[in-house]
């Protein structure tokens, strides 16, 4: 039993001692190790490694790129417009042991670097106007802050891959006044265009009530034209009928002032010498008929 306990105290000592003598670094990382607190070497490859147990310990870092977001920040351009500008730095720790001694950690990384890019951000941005930075200039000025703020944190072990903006504002204070300009500007030009709408609208309504008097005009002068032809044939078609039999036509016409004249129901009382009644007194046709047969 005794022997049994032997055992299992010397393979429990033989697994802590494995632990803290092999370790492996992965695809994504790189390690330091520490000794007594003092990094003596980096190591990058991927796979099985040792070290001294119990005197010496790890730190592991990142060996992909990493992201630091600083908060917005306000800055100046040579125009003298205030920019609210946010930005994103992507990078990598290039020096592990520098970086180690330089930093310490990813934070006190992030720390420096968003210092960094400030710094180059307000510089290159105090160089342009405010034109450029909204504009496709704004690449070319990351381009220019990527790179001056690389080299100043090589120092740091770090390798800058790039900086981008990923908005640019005006302040709050500014947005508003900006906005309502604007909407004056927008406003200033409806109602120049509302102005010269009307302005063709009145000219348009002009041409047409011009062309639709010409119109009418032509028009009535057309159908009086018409008319007064139309006259002058019924004339000649009534003088044709009046030679032709002309007690005929003095029958015919006074036929159709008694339809005018006379309504259903009316009473009237009339002489019997009246000439305008004389077709409907039988008086008058009786007298006729004599003279009539005597004409024959």
């Amino acid at each position: 039993m005794r022997f049994l306990w032997i055992l299992i105290l010397i393979l429990i000592a033989a697994v802590i001692l494995v632990s803290q003598v092999f370790f492996t670094v992965g695809e994504t990382n790189q390690a330091i190790v520490l000794q007594f607190g003092e990094p003596i070497r980096t190591v990058r490859n991927p796979g099985l490694h040792t070290k001294l147990p119990f005197i010496q310990n790890l730190i592991i870092l990142e060996k992909r790129i990493l992201s630091s977001d600083a908060p917005p920040q306000e800055y100046l351009t040579t125009d003298k417009k205030r920019l609210v500008v946010d930005h994103v730095t992507r990078w990598r720790i290039e020096d592990p042991l520098l970086f180690f001694q330089a930093v310490g950690t990813e934070a006190g990384a992030r720390a420096r670097l968003d210092d960094i890019v400030f710094s180059e951000l307000r510089e290159e941005l105090a160089k342009v106007d405010f034109v450029e930075v909204i504009s496709r200039d704004r690449e070319n000025i990351m381009e220019r802050v990527a790179g001056s703020a690389e080299e100043k944190a090589r120092e740091f072990g770090i390798d800058i891959v790039d900086v981008r903006v990923k908005r640019a504002d005006l302040p709050v204070e500014v947005e508003q006044s900006v906005y309502l300009r604007m909407q004056a500007e927008r406003q200033r030009e409806s109602s120049l265009f509302r102005a010269e709408g009307e302005e063709q609208a009145a000219i348009l309504r002009a041409q047409a009530d011009r062309e639709r008097t010409v119109i009418l005009a032509e028009g009535y002068a057309e159908a009086q034209a018409l008319r007064g032809e139309g006259e002058a044939l019924a004339i000649k078609i009534y003088a044709g009928a009046l030679e032709q039999d002309p007690e005929f036509y003095a029958f015919t016409r006074r036929l159709d002032a008694y339809k005018i004249t006379l309504k259903d129901g009316d009473s009237i009382v009339i002489p019997v010498d009246s000439d305008f009644f004389r077709y409907l007194t039988s008086s008058a046709v009786v007298a006729e008929e004599p003279a009539g047969e005597a004409g024959e």
